[in-house]
């Protein structure tokens, strides 16, 4: 299976291979993972990766929000980097266009939250 697709993103919505989400999602090389949910809302910890982890990606895309609300503390960068993750952050409406441009490249993982 082709890694999904981004179509568009706007605050609280994204369009992911014709799919609409309205909630965060996780997109893994070969499928989605949609109402993704933290045990923080706002801090992006290890355990809230468990499925990237075993997707075994090259390339992780965190999109932080539309404000850059979701934060990704050093332990999370430093097990991704333990994984050989790359990590790659930005803010949502910049992330997908990211995570777009790095699936055709290269088995790439995205995590995406939606709103603030």
């Amino acid at each position: 299976m082709e890694a999904p697709q981004i179509q568009g993103y706007r605050f609280g919505r994204m369009v992911v291979d014709g799919q609409t989400h309205t909630h965060d999602v996780i997109l893994l090389p070969d499928r989605v993972v949609a109402n993704w949910w933290r045990k923080q809302g706002h801090r992006l910890e290890v355990t809230d990766l468990q499925e990237v982890l075993n997707a075994a990606p090259e390339v992780l895309v965190v999109g932080t929000g539309a404000y850059g609300a979701m934060k990704v503390p050093q332990e999370t960068k430093d097990a991704l980097e333990a994984a050989g993750i790359e990590l790659r952050t930005a803010h949502t409406g910049d992330a997908w266009h990211v995570y777009n441009d790095l699936r055709e490249q290269r088995r790439t993982a995205g995590v995406f939250h939606l709103t603030c």
